[in-house]
Parts: structure tokens; sequence; C-alpha cells
């Protein structure tokens, strides 16, 4: 269960919370109610993130040797962080993705989602097939990330190569042999980050004048070029995928009595990138009328705590604008909530208003596929064609 998540979320037989061994052996506590996983995430205190980057299969001597080569270091920055530097690292960063900067992107991406799409349009028109992952979704989140924290030309699949590992290496369940060839491929990024943290602008430059030492630098470089745009890559996927199914709602897109917004709210809701995320218990404690020790790691599950019947009307239909459809946790909530929700919203929106033409008469050659993993979805290609 804990590797494919998302595929149980409809499963009405889950308790409240469950105890569950993983892959090595390591007991975890599952938490499926949405005011429980609320409950824990909004409680740093009783219930800390310091395992939020721990490596779900433990890395062995032979993979930690490369890291260490390449003087990879992951020092608490911001998902992991619960001391007392992560405030003024969160707001630095936040700064970097404020709505204001976020809404002025907008026009540009835009036009760039126009561009591809009429692309795309020609060649569906043409009886072509058209892969909507690589062709559209996969490196706008990135390009836009890049012009908002001023980061350097770096080649775009070079980075989607090191996020993907990065998701892989630390959420995934792996042989010896994989770990170590990701540790490389971590590793060897790593050090092009280092080089940026010590020279660039933007966001860099405005941690380094805070006076935030190297590695936290590198740190949230880290964890933005992961979380900041390879998850809403993987979020557009599986939105699009979702709404090939849901000619109702293309079709009240169409004629204006569905709004954009509710459809991303509810693609937030039923369909989230991120489907677990992870605490640890710091003190003895209990939870739903079941008893925590301290030490307890407790995975947290948002996608099922977004169809939590508590909350919402219809909890597994596509219902856009329905009650309790934006009090999903995608984002996750209190003081570790994303901070690039806007950003992640405004590319969603401008992908689903200018692509939900396209997918009215599509038939679909591949699904997206996801691979084992904790917390991440990470969908592949997703090919279409006209019917």
């Amino acid at each position: 269960m804990l590797f494919r998540s998302w595929a149980q979320t409809a499963d009405a037989h889950w308790p409240d919370v469950a105890r569950v061994s993983d892959h090595v052996g390591v007991a975890h506590l599952v938490v499926t109610r949405h005011a429980l996983v609320r409950q824990v995430l909004t409680d740093p205190a009783t219930y800390r993130p310091d395992n939020a980057l721990d490596a779900v299969t433990p890395i062995p001597v032979t993979a930690l040797r490369v890291l260490a080569g390449h003087r990879f270091r992951l020092p608490p920055t911001l998902a992991n962080n619960g001391g007392a530097s992560h405030p003024a690292i969160r707001a630095i960063v936040a700064d970097a993705l404020h709505p204001t900067r976020v809404a002025a992107q907008r026009p540009w991406l835009t036009g760039l989602v126009r561009e591809r799409v009429d692309g795309i349009a020609a060649t569906l028109d043409a009886g072509g097939s058209v892969d909507l992952y690589a062709e559209l979704a996969a490196d706008l989140p990135l390009l836009v990330l890049a012009r908002l924290v001023e980061l350097p030309d770096a080649p775009v699949g070079a980075v989607k190569e090191f996020a993907r590992a990065a998701l892989e290496l630390f959420w995934a369940p792996l042989d010896a042999e994989r770990q170590q060839a990701l540790a490389a491929e971590v590793g060897s990024f790593h050090r092009v980050l280092r080089e940026f943290a010590a020279t660039g602008g933007g966001l860099a430059g405005s941690l380094r004048a805070a006076g935030h030492p190297p590695d936290v630098v590198v740190g949230a470089l880290f964890f933005l070029l992961v979380a900041g745009q390879e998850t809403t890559s993987q979020f557009l996927t599986l939105l699009l995928h979702r709404l090939t199914g849901e000619p109702t709602v293309l079709a009240g897109l169409r004629d204006g009595t569905v709004g954009v917004a509710d459809v991303v709210e509810e693609g937030l809701r039923l369909e989230p990138p991120i489907v677990t995320w992870r605490r640890v218990a710091a003190v003895d404690t209990t939870l739903g009328g079941t008893a925590v020790p301290a030490g307890t790691s407790i995975v947290l599950w948002l996608a099922r705590a977004g169809r939590d019947p508590a909350t919402v009307d219809a909890p597994d239909e596509f219902r856009p604008g329905q009650r309790g459809s934006r009090r999903h946790l995608a984002f996750g909530a209190g003081p570790h909530r994303c901070v690039g929700d806007q950003l992640a919203r405004m590319e969603a929106a401008v992908v689903v208003a200018e692509t939900a033409p396209l997918l009215d008469g599509v038939t679909v050659l591949r699904e997206p596929w996801c691979p084992d993993n904790l917390t991440f979805r990470m969908p592949d290609a997703f090919v279409v064609r006209r019917r």
C-alpha cells in the first residue's frame, strides 16, 4: 500500500489511524482522516518535520561514499527544518514566490502555452499523436521558476533528470545498485548547485545577503528544484489525463458554466502529485485514540484526506466547485505549507484554460504510468490523438 497509495484512495476499509510496516520492516502510523492529517501538520511541536526528507530505503555505504565524494549535504532548510532558522529562510523563499511576482509571469506563460498548444493541435489535426507530458507539461514549471528565482540557463533535461533522481533516491523502494546510480546523479548535480549558490543572484543572492551559510542556500535551491517544479509538471499531467475522462467538465469549461480555478482545485483534491507526507512524533501522545510513542514515523495520507466524506459532498467524483473541494491538503497546512501554492495554481489555470479545447475528442493511446514511490506520483508519457 505505502508505495502505490494513490491507487487505494477510494477503499473505504482503512481506519483513521493504521499501523503499517514498509518494505524494510520499519513501522509507520498511516493517518487517513482529513481532520487528523491537518491536526498533525499544524502542530509542529508534537509532530516534527525532521524525517520529511529521510531516505525511505536506507542508503547503503557504497552509495553514501558516492554522495560524500560529491560533498553532498542536505541540512535542515525548508521541508525538514523544525528549528529556529526555518521562518527566516521560508520568508525569503516566499518573497521570491510572492503572488504579485507570480501574477506578473502569467502573460508570458500564457503566450508560451498558446504557442505549444497551436503546435500540438496541428499535429493532432494531421492525424498524429502527441505526448502531452513531454510536449507541454514537463518543463513549463521549471521555466517559470527559473524566471522567478533567477536560475542560470542550466539544460532543462539535466535539471529534470536530477529532480526525478532525487525523488526516487529518497522516496522509492530500491536495491543497492540503483541507489548507487542515483547517488552519482544527485551528487553530480549538487556540485552545480554549490557553484550557483556561491555566486548566483536572485534567491541565492538574497539568502547569502541575509547571512545564511552556503549549505542552506544549496538546500533551498535543491528543494525548490524538486518540489518547486517537478511536482507541478506531475500535477499538470495528472490533471490533463483526468480531464480526458470528464466530458461534462470539458463542456462546462467550453460554455463557461465551469470555472477554471474550480477545476484546478478539484484536480488538486482528486489527483494530487504528492500523495503522502511524513512527520515524527516528538513526544508520547495519542492521535485519533491511538497511542503514539515518541519517535514514531507518521505517514500522512494527503490524497485520501482529500476524499474524506466528512469534508466533501461527492468524495470520488470530479465536481468542480462542490462543497469542500478547496479544503484539500495538497499543499499541506501549518508552518510548512507549500510556499509555491499560488505559483502551482497559476500554472495549472493557464494550462487548463488553453489546453481544454484540445482534450475534446481525443483518444488516450498511453495513460501516464507512475513508479512505486512513497510520496510522489511521477507520471511519465501521456500520449493522445484525435478520435
